[in-house]
């Protein structure tokens, strides 16, 4: 091994014990204060073996008593986020607090700070002090980042995600927005987190000292809105609130019932519509030249449906996804939560894992990052308060820098300059893992064909897409692809294969998300690129994962979520499921894959070694359900839908203001949030009432607060609204568009949005990373490339082609900056996917 050693663990198969590494064993972790993304973030570095320490008061972290609780009493969502973690007791009352903390922290390599969203009674110690002695590696996570409008203002997950669009869209078009349970702000922003401290710890292997971040929760949860907001930006103000399982601007996107379960939908391309309708027998809608678009089908959605619907009540969820296979659409079914606990593909590849919290044993999500050389810890148990985890055979291990040689500056280059990235990946999953891996200073090269370039640089394609070279301005093309180099290679001709193996030679990671057989097929398969390049990352990014029985399913992000078990969690109380997003999946998975390539780069950095990834990016979607997993698998019982109301908080929900479809979402978090609302709304009778101080007695009455809160909201504008509410620190988001935040002053006053020049397109604004070193986000360097654009630099730079040879095979069409049309393939049906 090389700069470091490793520790080894036991896992249990039947009578089979298997030692494997543990990549992060050495590193240390102190996690302090209360928020559900540095705890997540803390767990994912727990997952790969990192000694996490979690300080908690003598009462224990708040988030202990969150809803859902098991029948034993404990917390599922806290189970999910600490697991294979260690509890520190530190009492801020007792003398020496603040000089324990400070050793415990002074001798770990990470720390991790949610104080801003909960203090936990957490002691007040001198971070820079320590950083300076130690060259600890620091993150910082707040709701709003600090400073700005929303600096200060109470939140809640729910709160956040209205003012990040992520509610607004959700639910029937008349009536109020039906948003998703909490949960999802804190798995987000613990995934962003993650990626800045683990892109800290490659770059510390390389000789620099610690870096400290901020984490902005709000911007965080942008990843999600970034679609929608930029789509919104180039048509124009045409989003709305269209329906359940509906969502503009494509059509089909949903939620059907069949004769037995349900069925997701998601028939895009034309040619996919086509095979839907003829799947059902419907060929007057196949024919009908005015659905052949996704705009088309908007304009008649209810005549749609009204087909749809009674033709997929003749078969079961199941024939129809089998039929769906054969035709190469992308359906799935939607399972319940019994479903997931008893998949036995999804235990076996460690997606759902046994957790023990305290008496009771549950199963909930393991990790999602599939790495099959140094797998995660196969589930584990939480913490008692002040508990320290038996690490087994596990043996200390050296950290791999020593503490002598790090020091602490805020000036080092990018955390991944000198990574080469070789990028085959399309559309939003694969192109924001590799993006993001680009923002941090990796030298991603991505590879298009003039055959078969980015999907999506457009799917429908109107008269005049090539001559006017309108897949040059696809504006979500172009925020999935800064910072990258773009070149094109036919990988279907042995020339174009030949140099995308010399490139591979050269390279730290490879990522691709086409379907699993396309990359083997071409001679590009692990087995053969790591002959080439024994210390190469390569992840794939498929659906299901490479030996799914569902490896062949066509997927989008909205099938990801559509078969995760979330959509079984939204909605009301016998209601169908509920979607919460168009294509939710592909922001998540291309989060994870960027925190699982990060993990494999630095065990590949430590040891010469690099490895093969499987993220099934259908798993990235089951931390969202982790919770109502966990109870289900201890009482078998269904999971409750509250629709906008909460479990725990009382009240909760979204509140009609002034205007046509305006809307604020209103939490009272604890009896004095809820005592200052109740006040402000006019209604101190019920502020003063001492039987109303817990949120169980409040309960008894929900209906008549919240319409005392909508009488208050209803003659309020809804920023208005908020700002009167959160004057009082009540917690309170107004529900916003998309395009909004191209507006947001908040992400206004901290630069979130920076301008960038691009040929074909002229200044555009583009969304900034949710970390931040210092005050202002790291700068984009370059707009995404032109098709082509860096052939001859790559070719004759880095791969040392001569001009002759560079111009033959533009010549044979191996390379070019010109998309194809499809009259002019050389070889017909010539295709990727």
């Amino acid at each position: 091994m090389v700069g470091g050693s490793q520790s080894r663990s036991k896992r249990h198969h039947g009578s089979k014990i298997e030692f494997t590494m543990e990549v992060l064993s050495d590193l240390r972790v102190v996690e302090i204060g209360s928020s559900a993304g540095t705890s997540y973030c803390a767990r994912l570095f727990a997952d790969f073996g990192a000694d996490v320490q979690k300080v908690e008061p003598p009462a224990g972290d708040p988030l202990r008593q969150s809803a859902p609780l098991t029948p034993g009493g404990q917390s599922a969502w806290f189970a999910f986020l600490n697991f294979n973690k260690s509890s520190v007791i530190i009492d801020p009352t007792v003398p020496d607090a603040i000089r324990r903390l400070t050793a415990l922290i002074e001798e770990c390599d990470i720390l991790i700070d949610g104080r801003d969203v909960d203090a936990a009674d957490c002691p007040a110690i001198d971070i820079a002090a320590i950083r300076q002695r130690s060259g600890l590696i620091y993150l910082q996570a707040s709701w709003f980042g600090g400073k700005g409008p929303y600096a200060r203002f109470a939140a809640t997950d729910s709160t956040v995600r209205a003012l990040a669009g992520l509610v607004k869209l959700i639910g029937p078009s008349e009536g109020p927005p039906l948003h998703a349970p909490d949960f999802q702000a804190g798995i987000l922003a613990g995934l962003w987190g993650f990626i800045a401290a683990a892109s800290s710890a490659v770059a510390r292997m390389q000789g620099g000292g610690g870096r400290s971040w901020s984490l902005s929760i709000f911007e965080a949860i942008l990843a999600p809105t970034e679609y929608l907001m930029f789509e919104a930006f180039a048509r124009g103000d045409v989003m709305r609130r269209i329906g359940v399982n509906r969502f503009w601007p494509n059509f089909p996107v949903g939620i059907y019932a069949t004769k037995e379960g349900w069925l997701g939908v998601s028939a895009v391309t034309p040619k996919q519509w086509r095979e839907f309708c003829e799947m059902l027998g419907l060929f007057e809608l196949r024919d009908r030249s005015d659905l052949a678009s996704n705009a088309g089908r908007l304009q008649h959605m209810d005549h749609i449906d009204r087909q749809f619907v009674p033709r997929l009540k003749m078969r079961t969820a199941q024939e129809w996804f089998a039929e769906g296979l054969k035709r190469n659409l992308p359906l799935v079914p939607v399972p319940q939560m019994s479903d997931l606990l008893q998949d036995a593909e999804k235990i076996d590849r460690g997606a759902v894992v046994c957790v023990r919290l305290d008496e009771e044993v549950g199963k909930t999500v393991g990790s999602v990052q599939r790495l099959t050389l140094t797998p995660p810890r196969p589930g584990g148990q939480v913490p008692e308060v002040g508990e320290q985890q038996r690490r087994g055979d596990v043996r200390p291990a050296e950290p791999s820098v020593p503490r002598s040689l790090r020091g602490c500056t805020d000036s080092y280059p990018l955390p991944l300059q000198g990574v080469r990235v070789v990028d085959f990946s399309m559309g939003w999953a694969g192109p924001l893992c590799t993006r993001t891996l680009a923002d941090l200073g990796a030298d991603v090269i991505k590879i298009e064909a003039i055959q078969y370039p980015d999907w999506w640089r457009g799917v429908d394609r109107p008269p005049g897409y090539l001559e006017d070279q309108m897949y040059e301005r696809a504006p979500c093309f172009c925020i999935m692809n800064r910072n990258k180099r773009g070149m094109t290679l036919d990988l279907k001709r042995p020339q174009g294969l030949a140099l995308a193996k010399r490139l591979l030679e050269r390279a730290d990671i490879a990522v691709a998300n086409y379907s699993v057989d396309v990359l083997p097929k071409l001679g590009l398969g692990y087995d053969v690129l790591r002959t080439l390049n024994p210390r190469l990352v390569m992840m794939s990014m498929s659906a299901f994962g490479m030996n799914s029985i569902n490896r062949d399913c066509r997927a989008y992000g909205s099938t990801l979520e559509q078969g995760s078990g979330l959509p079984g969690v939204i909605g009301t109380a016998g209601g169908p499921p509920v979607m919460s997003h168009i294509a939710f999946g592909d922001p998540v998975g291309g989060l994870n894959g960027c925190a699982a390539v990060l993990v494999a780069l630095i065990h590949a950095r430590k040891t010469g070694q690099g490895q093969f990834i499987d993220l099934a990016q259908i798993e990235c979607m089951m931390p969202f359900v982790a919770p109502w997993m966990t109870i289900h698998s201890i009482d078998g019982m269904p999971p409750p839908k509250y629709g906008n109301r909460h479990p725990q908080h009382v009240p909760h929900g979204c509140f009609r203001c002034a205007g046509e479809d305006n809307w604020i979402i209103v939490a009272a978090t604890d009896p004095a949030m809820w005592q200052r609302l109740a006040t402000l709304i006019g209604r101190p009778d019920w502020a003063k009432d001492p039987s109303l101080k817990s949120p169980e007695a409040r309960r008894a009455i929900q209906d008549d607060i919240e319409r005392g809160i909508e009488i208050w909201t209803a003659a309020r504008d809804a920023d208005q609204a908020m700002f009167e509410l959160q004057a009082v620190t009540v917690a309170a988001g107004t529900a916003r568009l998309p395009i909004d935040m191209l507006k947001d002053p908040h992400l206004g006053s901290r630069s979130f949005l920076q301008e960038v020049n691009r040929a074909f397109v002229g200044l555009h604004p583009q969304p900034s990373m949710p970390i931040r070193e210092n005050a202002t986000p790291y700068p984009i360097r370059t707009a995404a490339p032109t098709l082509g654009q860096h052939n001859v630099e790559i070719l004759s730079g880095l791969l040392g082609l001569s001009d002759t040879e560079i111009e033959q095979l533009a010549r044979d069409q191996i390379i070019g900056t010109s998309m194809l049309s499809e009259a002019e393939l050389t070889n017909p049906g010539h295709t990727l996917y």
